[in-house]
Protein backbone atom coordinates (compact mmCIF):
# COMPACT_ATOMS: atom_id res chain seq x y z
CA UNK A 1 0.00 0.00 0.00
CA UNK A 2 1.37 3.50 -0.77
CA UNK A 3 1.91 6.46 1.41
CA UNK A 4 -1.03 8.03 -1.05
CA UNK A 5 -3.44 5.68 -0.67
CA UNK A 6 -2.72 5.43 3.08
CA UNK A 7 -3.36 9.44 3.29
CA UNK A 8 -6.57 8.57 0.89
CA UNK A 9 -8.02 6.24 3.22
CA UNK A 10 -7.40 8.06 6.26
CA UNK A 11 -9.21 11.08 4.92
CA UNK A 12 -12.35 8.50 3.75
CA UNK A 13 -12.44 7.26 6.98
CA UNK A 14 -12.59 10.79 8.60
CA UNK A 15 -15.16 11.78 6.20
CA UNK A 16 -16.70 8.68 7.48
CA UNK A 17 -16.81 9.33 10.63
CA UNK A 18 -19.08 12.66 9.98
CA UNK A 19 -21.25 11.10 6.90
CA UNK A 20 -22.58 8.03 5.50
CA UNK A 21 -23.84 9.46 2.45
CA UNK A 22 -23.02 7.70 -0.49
CA UNK A 23 -23.33 9.68 -3.83
CA UNK A 24 -23.33 8.58 -7.60
CA UNK A 25 -22.11 11.68 -8.92
CA UNK A 26 -19.23 13.76 -7.69
CA UNK A 27 -19.16 17.33 -9.10
CA UNK A 28 -16.39 20.25 -8.44
CA UNK A 29 -18.08 23.58 -8.99
CA UNK A 30 -15.26 25.99 -11.17
CA UNK A 31 -15.07 29.82 -10.06
CA UNK A 32 -18.46 31.46 -9.85
CA UNK A 33 -20.64 28.26 -9.96
CA UNK A 34 -20.06 27.49 -5.68
CA UNK A 35 -24.16 29.02 -5.40
CA UNK A 36 -25.06 25.59 -7.17
CA UNK A 37 -24.67 23.88 -3.61
CA UNK A 38 -28.02 26.63 -3.00
CA UNK A 39 -29.71 23.64 -5.65
CA UNK A 40 -29.00 20.49 -3.36
CA UNK A 41 -31.83 18.83 -0.64
CA UNK A 42 -28.32 19.14 1.75
CA UNK A 43 -28.03 16.09 4.02
CA UNK A 44 -24.51 17.33 5.39
CA UNK A 45 -21.45 19.43 4.66
CA UNK A 46 -17.99 18.78 5.76
CA UNK A 47 -15.28 21.65 5.70
CA UNK A 48 -11.94 20.68 4.33
CA UNK A 49 -10.20 21.61 7.46
CA UNK A 50 -12.31 18.94 9.33
CA UNK A 51 -10.51 16.05 7.75
CA UNK A 52 -6.66 15.10 8.68
CA UNK A 53 -4.38 15.69 5.94
CA UNK A 54 -7.10 17.24 3.58
CA UNK A 55 -5.30 20.46 1.59
CA UNK A 56 -7.31 23.57 1.78
CA UNK A 57 -8.48 26.16 -0.68
CA UNK A 58 -6.98 29.05 -0.52
CA UNK A 59 -8.39 31.04 -3.62
CA UNK A 60 -11.37 33.85 -2.82
CA UNK A 61 -14.40 32.79 -3.93
CA UNK A 62 -13.55 29.05 -3.06
CA UNK A 63 -15.99 28.02 -0.27
CA UNK A 64 -13.47 25.04 0.83
CA UNK A 65 -15.78 22.19 1.97
CA UNK A 66 -17.76 19.02 0.44
CA UNK A 67 -21.54 19.53 -0.11
CA UNK A 68 -23.36 16.10 0.16
CA UNK A 69 -27.19 15.60 -0.90
CA UNK A 70 -29.75 15.62 -3.66
CA UNK A 71 -30.95 17.16 -6.47
CA UNK A 72 -34.51 15.81 -7.14
CA UNK A 73 -33.44 12.44 -6.06
CA UNK A 74 -30.13 12.04 -7.49
CA UNK A 75 -27.15 11.89 -4.63
CA UNK A 76 -24.22 13.84 -5.19
CA UNK A 77 -21.31 15.33 -3.55
CA UNK A 78 -20.07 18.87 -3.98
CA UNK A 79 -16.61 20.38 -4.23
CA UNK A 80 -17.36 24.33 -3.28
CA UNK A 81 -13.68 24.64 -3.87
CA UNK A 82 -11.15 22.95 -5.64
CA UNK A 83 -7.45 22.68 -4.55
CA UNK A 84 -5.15 23.85 -7.22
CA UNK A 85 -1.80 23.17 -8.02
CA UNK A 86 -0.27 26.54 -7.96
CA UNK A 87 -1.26 26.74 -4.55
CA UNK A 88 2.03 25.00 -3.74
CA UNK A 89 0.49 21.47 -3.04
CA UNK A 90 1.85 18.39 -4.58
CA UNK A 91 -0.13 17.00 -7.16
CA UNK A 92 -0.80 13.93 -5.66
CA UNK A 93 -2.73 16.18 -2.78
CA UNK A 94 -4.38 18.48 -5.90
CA UNK A 95 -6.25 15.50 -6.94
CA UNK A 96 -6.60 13.53 -3.36
CA UNK A 97 -10.34 15.43 -3.68
CA UNK A 98 -11.43 13.52 -6.64
CA UNK A 99 -9.77 10.00 -5.06
CA UNK A 100 -11.92 10.50 -2.17
CA UNK A 101 -15.10 11.48 -3.76
CA UNK A 102 -14.72 8.01 -5.99
CA UNK A 103 -14.29 6.04 -2.87
CA UNK A 104 -17.09 7.82 -1.05
CA UNK A 105 -19.01 5.79 -3.77
CA UNK A 106 -19.21 8.31 -6.91
CA UNK A 107 -19.18 6.78 -10.27
CA UNK A 108 -19.29 9.98 -12.31
CA UNK A 109 -17.37 13.34 -12.09
CA UNK A 110 -18.48 15.87 -13.54
CA UNK A 111 -15.85 18.62 -13.84
CA UNK A 112 -16.65 22.67 -14.14
CA UNK A 113 -14.69 25.53 -14.35
CA UNK A 114 -13.61 29.25 -15.42
CA UNK A 115 -11.24 29.35 -18.47
CA UNK A 116 -9.75 31.59 -20.66
CA UNK A 117 -10.84 31.60 -24.50
CA UNK A 118 -8.20 31.13 -27.19
CA UNK A 119 -10.61 30.26 -30.26
CA UNK A 120 -10.91 33.45 -32.39
CA UNK A 121 -14.76 32.19 -31.97
CA UNK A 122 -15.47 31.89 -28.55
CA UNK A 123 -16.70 35.00 -26.60
CA UNK A 124 -16.66 35.85 -22.83
CA UNK A 125 -19.74 34.07 -21.22
CA UNK A 126 -19.01 31.03 -23.43
CA UNK A 127 -20.12 27.39 -22.52
CA UNK A 128 -17.64 24.72 -23.70
CA UNK A 129 -18.01 21.15 -23.12
CA UNK A 130 -14.42 19.45 -22.86
CA UNK A 131 -14.15 16.65 -25.47
CA UNK A 132 -9.98 16.40 -24.76
CA UNK A 133 -6.95 17.71 -23.03
CA UNK A 134 -3.65 18.54 -23.53
CA UNK A 135 -2.03 17.97 -19.85
CA UNK A 136 1.81 18.31 -21.05
CA UNK A 137 2.33 21.43 -19.23
CA UNK A 138 1.82 20.07 -15.64
CA UNK A 139 3.20 17.20 -13.74
CA UNK A 140 0.91 13.64 -14.07
CA UNK A 141 -0.23 12.71 -10.99
CA UNK A 142 0.04 9.20 -11.69
CA UNK A 143 3.94 9.52 -11.88
CA UNK A 144 5.08 7.84 -8.98
CA UNK A 145 4.43 4.52 -7.70
CA UNK A 146 0.73 3.26 -8.57
CA UNK A 147 -1.89 3.41 -6.44
CA UNK A 148 -2.78 -0.08 -8.09
CA UNK A 149 -6.04 -0.17 -5.84
CA UNK A 150 -7.10 2.37 -7.64
CA UNK A 151 -5.90 1.57 -11.52
CA UNK A 152 -3.66 0.21 -13.56
CA UNK A 153 -0.25 1.44 -14.03
CA UNK A 154 -0.36 2.69 -18.18
CA UNK A 155 -4.12 3.62 -18.02
CA UNK A 156 -5.47 4.74 -21.61
CA UNK A 157 -6.69 7.98 -22.29
CA UNK A 158 -7.89 7.96 -25.27
CA UNK A 159 -11.51 8.52 -24.05
CA UNK A 160 -11.34 10.42 -21.33
CA UNK A 161 -14.39 11.90 -21.25
CA UNK A 162 -17.39 10.02 -22.05
CA UNK A 163 -18.98 10.04 -25.36
CA UNK A 164 -22.62 8.95 -23.84
CA UNK A 165 -22.01 11.94 -21.65
CA UNK A 166 -21.09 14.53 -24.23
CA UNK A 167 -24.06 12.97 -26.59
CA UNK A 168 -25.88 14.27 -23.63
CA UNK A 169 -24.95 17.47 -22.97
CA UNK A 170 -25.31 18.29 -26.34
CA UNK A 171 -29.29 17.48 -26.27
CA UNK A 172 -29.44 19.20 -22.45
CA UNK A 173 -28.21 22.15 -23.80
CA UNK A 174 -30.29 22.29 -26.73
CA UNK A 175 -33.28 21.66 -24.91
CA UNK A 176 -32.94 24.58 -22.62
CA UNK A 177 -31.80 26.45 -25.41
CA UNK A 178 -28.29 27.40 -24.25
CA UNK A 179 -25.32 27.98 -26.90
CA UNK A 180 -22.80 25.29 -26.10
CA UNK A 181 -19.26 25.40 -27.64
CA UNK A 182 -16.80 22.37 -28.07
CA UNK A 183 -12.93 22.23 -27.21
CA UNK A 184 -9.60 20.95 -26.28
CA UNK A 185 -8.67 22.35 -22.86
CA UNK A 186 -5.47 23.10 -21.40
CA UNK A 187 -4.29 22.92 -17.94
CA UNK A 188 -1.18 25.43 -17.36
CA UNK A 189 0.57 25.66 -13.85
CA UNK A 190 -0.35 29.33 -12.90
CA UNK A 191 -0.78 31.29 -11.17
CA UNK A 192 -0.05 34.15 -13.55
CA UNK A 193 -1.85 34.20 -16.03
CA UNK A 194 -0.25 33.61 -19.45
CA UNK A 195 1.78 35.14 -22.38
CA UNK A 196 0.48 36.27 -25.50
CA UNK A 197 3.52 34.24 -26.58
CA UNK A 198 2.12 30.96 -24.37
CA UNK A 199 -1.28 31.49 -25.85
CA UNK A 200 -0.38 31.34 -29.03
CA UNK A 201 1.70 28.34 -28.42
CA UNK A 202 -1.17 26.62 -26.64
CA UNK A 203 -3.26 27.50 -30.27
CA UNK A 204 -0.97 26.32 -32.33
CA UNK A 205 -0.97 22.96 -30.14
CA UNK A 206 -5.08 22.71 -30.68
CA UNK A 207 -6.49 24.40 -27.50
CA UNK A 208 -9.47 26.13 -27.29
CA UNK A 209 -9.20 26.95 -23.86
CA UNK A 210 -6.93 27.59 -21.27
CA UNK A 211 -6.56 27.00 -17.14
CA UNK A 212 -5.15 26.64 -14.12
CA UNK A 213 -7.23 22.93 -12.98
CA UNK A 214 -9.46 20.38 -14.13
CA UNK A 215 -7.16 18.04 -16.43
CA UNK A 216 -5.05 16.32 -13.33
CA UNK A 217 -8.56 15.79 -11.78
CA UNK A 218 -9.69 14.20 -15.21
CA UNK A 219 -6.38 11.76 -15.24
CA UNK A 220 -6.83 10.97 -11.56
CA UNK A 221 -10.61 10.00 -11.91
CA UNK A 222 -10.04 7.95 -15.59
CA UNK A 223 -6.94 6.17 -13.85
CA UNK A 224 -9.47 5.31 -11.28
CA UNK A 225 -12.25 4.39 -13.58
CA UNK A 226 -15.21 6.87 -12.81
CA UNK A 227 -17.07 8.47 -16.34
CA UNK A 228 -16.17 12.25 -16.97
CA UNK A 229 -17.81 15.01 -18.08
CA UNK A 230 -16.82 18.64 -17.80
CA UNK A 231 -17.47 22.40 -19.10
CA UNK A 232 -16.03 24.98 -18.45
CA UNK A 233 -17.24 28.46 -18.83
CA UNK A 234 -15.36 31.28 -20.66
CA UNK A 235 -14.69 33.56 -18.45
CA UNK A 236 -11.97 35.70 -20.55
CA UNK A 237 -10.25 35.93 -23.90
CA UNK A 238 -7.00 34.96 -23.23
CA UNK A 239 -3.80 36.95 -23.16
CA UNK A 240 -2.81 38.64 -26.92
CA UNK A 241 -6.62 38.11 -27.54
CA UNK A 242 -8.03 40.17 -25.16
CA UNK A 243 -7.32 43.84 -25.70
CA UNK A 244 -7.08 44.51 -21.74
CA UNK A 245 -4.50 42.79 -19.38
CA UNK A 246 -6.29 39.53 -17.06
CA UNK A 247 -7.46 40.07 -13.48
CA UNK A 248 -9.09 37.60 -11.23
CA UNK A 249 -11.91 39.70 -10.24
CA UNK A 250 -12.81 39.92 -13.98
CA UNK A 251 -13.02 35.84 -14.10
CA UNK A 252 -15.11 36.21 -11.25
CA UNK A 253 -17.45 39.01 -12.27
CA UNK A 254 -17.83 37.07 -15.84
CA UNK A 255 -18.37 33.47 -14.37
CA UNK A 256 -20.77 35.17 -12.14
CA UNK A 257 -22.74 36.77 -14.85
CA UNK A 258 -22.94 33.41 -16.91
CA UNK A 259 -23.69 31.17 -13.61
CA UNK A 260 -27.70 31.39 -13.73
CA UNK A 261 -27.45 29.24 -17.30
CA UNK A 262 -24.15 27.37 -15.77
CA UNK A 263 -26.46 26.37 -13.10
CA UNK A 264 -29.54 25.64 -15.25
CA UNK A 265 -27.20 23.58 -17.38
CA UNK A 266 -25.62 21.61 -14.77
CA UNK A 267 -28.55 20.99 -13.11
CA UNK A 268 -30.21 19.15 -15.51
CA UNK A 269 -27.36 17.34 -16.92
CA UNK A 270 -27.28 15.55 -13.43
CA UNK A 271 -30.89 15.01 -13.37
CA UNK A 272 -30.45 13.62 -16.91
CA UNK A 273 -27.03 11.34 -15.79
CA UNK A 274 -29.26 10.02 -12.38
CA UNK A 275 -31.83 8.44 -14.80
CA UNK A 276 -29.13 6.23 -16.20
CA UNK A 277 -27.67 5.47 -13.18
Amino acid sequence: MTAAYKKLLKCVACVRDMTDFEPDIALVLGSGLGGFAEEIEIAATVDYAQIEGFPQSTVEGHKGRFVFGTLDGVKLVAMQGRVHYYEGYEISDVVLPTRLMKLLGAKVLFLTNASGGINPDFHAGDFMMMTDHISSFIPNPLRGENIAELGTRFPDMSSVYDRDLQDMIRKTARDLQISLREGVYVQLTGPSFESPAEIRMCKTLGADAVGMSTVCEAIAANHAGMKICGISCVANLAAGISPTPLTHAEVQESAAKAAPKFKALVAEVIRRIGKTQ
